[in-house]
């Protein structure tokens, strides 16, 4: 439960890193949407926008992940780079859910303030370019199937800040 709480806070930090919903109504639907047309995350990940990105606070310019898909057992690089194009101050949140298949392990709305703490970052998020590098120990043994996070970050103001899925993240089992 460590290895998601930490994945979940990753994702939902490279949101808000250029500094983790299709809407407000996020706790109200108990399946993800499907994007037939989603717009994937530029870089090495398995990110794709919930939305088209274009009026989004945080223009994302990629994310790599390394090793790409992540392996139980070893460290994960994570680079990320973007442009808020407004600060992000205290009251900003996330709307998160990560499922393990159709089960869903974490469903939360989080002060992104709080959660940023873990990639060191501190609010308020100023305005501009901006260049997160992470780096977490994944331990060895995460249970085998496909896991997906979704994260809707909003600012104080409920206007979107961006929305990222991580999907099909599979981890198969290490002998």
């Amino acid at each position: 439960m460590k290895f998601l709480s930490t994945a979940a806070t990753c994702l939902v930090c490279l949101a808000p890193i250029a500094a983790t919903a299709r809407s407000i109504d996020f706790f109200g639907s108990s399946q993800a949407p499907i994007h037939a047309d989603a717009k994937s995350v530029e870089g090495e990940n398995p990110l794709e926008y919930c939305n088209e990105p274009d009026g989004d606070i945080l223009q994302i310019k990629s994310v790599d992940l390394s090793p790409n898909p992540p392996v139980p057992g070893q460290t994960l690089n994570i680079k990320a780079s973007g442009t808020l194009r407004e600060t992000i101050e205290d009251g900003a949140k996330v709307l998160l859910e990560v499922k393990y298949g159709l089960i869903t392990l974490i469903k939360q709305e989080a002060d992104l303030c709080e959660q940023i703490t873990n990639v060191d970052l501190e609010c308020p998020l100023e305005k501009g370019d901006m260049v997160l590098e992470k780096q977490v120990d994944l331990p060895q043994h995460i249970p085998p199937g496909k896991y997906t996070v979704h994260a809707d970050v909003l600012s104080k103001d409920n206007k979107r800040v961006t929305c990222l899925d991580g999907r099909n993240i599979e981890f198969k089992m290490n002998f």
